[in-house]
């Protein structure tokens, strides 16, 4: 049988294995869908096995003959739930690099984030967030000696290019481009709304007060002269000009309590989009 997949296989038969072994010596991509479903298979086996385990046994009506049609009724509806896909399986030859060119034991499985949040992907509207908030980062950039590219970086990673900038209960826009806070210092208008903080490294969400500008360009220069001004941040502009330099500054001084911030940053600032900013 050349299609492991055909109707009727049993994923749990000896043969069965030995066939599907067989396949992923010749072609190892060809057969990672089998494998993974063979996986998917034997792990519905194992966990009814675990529910049938800490069942009730040998009652009024049990014998030898029954558990044994047990046994083998678990196996056909693991078979069946495989069949039908629980998604563990996709899951499974996506990590494993189905759809990325051929397997071989000496490669390494190639891994992608999961979601946005993860990786933040350009969306369409990327270039007309870039060309309308150029002018004002390139303004901030002359008062600060950091790139534009990289305020532009910080600015898209904040607010996803945009899309989720943040607003008030009442949906009124802030303005707010970068995530700052208004703390005891801020005498300006304010905003509640919910945000995303790591605490000792687990995410959770809480609302927060953050600041509210009149425009753009008020964002801009509050936080070229948040970054100028603040002690806390001299190291990022002293290492202005080196973009690992600058999102690892950010991280370490507090900026944000994501632990991965700089590293999302840096995806951010290596897409093609962002090289095209002077």
């Amino acid at each position: 049988m050349t299609n492991l997949d055909a109707a009727g296989k049993f994923y749990l038969d000896v043969n069965g294995l030995d066939a599907l072994r067989l396949q992923a010596q010749k072609n190892p991509n060809a057969a990672l869908p089998s494998v993974a479903k063979q996986f998917e298979a034997v792990f519905m086996d194992m966990m009814l096995k675990s529910m049938r385990d800490a069942s009730m046994q040998d009652g009024p009506f049990d014998s030898e003959q029954t558990k044994m049609y047990t046994s083998m009724l678990d196996q056909q509806i693991s078979q069946l739930l495989a069949k039908k896909g629980l998604g563990l399986a996709a899951i499974m030859e996506k990590q494993l690099g189905g759809s990325s060119g051929p397997v071989t034991p000496n490669s390494a499985p190639q891994y992608a984030y999961p979601s946005p949040e993860e990786k933040p992907e350009v969306p369409a509207q990327g270039r007309d967030f870039i060309s309308k908030m150029l002018p004002y980062a390139r303004e901030a950039s002359g008062k600060t000696g950091i790139p534009a590219k990289f305020m532009l970086g910080q600015a898209a990673l904040e607010t996803g290019w945009g899309k989720h900038e943040i607003k008030g209960a009442n949906g009124r826009m802030s303005h707010n481009l970068f995530g700052i806070k208004a703390d005891k210092h801020w005498k300006g208008a304010v905003v509640t709304a919910p945000t995303t903080e790591y605490v000792n490294g687990v995410p959770r969400k809480v609302y927060q007060n953050f600041r509210a500008y009149s425009s753009y360009a008020e964002c801009f220069r509050d936080y070229a002269h948040l970054l100028s001004s603040n002690p806390r941040y001299s190291t990022v502009a002293g290492s202005s000009q080196d973009a690992a330099g600058f999102a690892q500054g950010l991280q370490s001084a507090g900026y944000a309590t994501d632990p991965r911030y700089s590293e999302k940053m840096m995806r951010i600032l290596g897409e093609n989009i962002m090289q095209e900013v002077a």
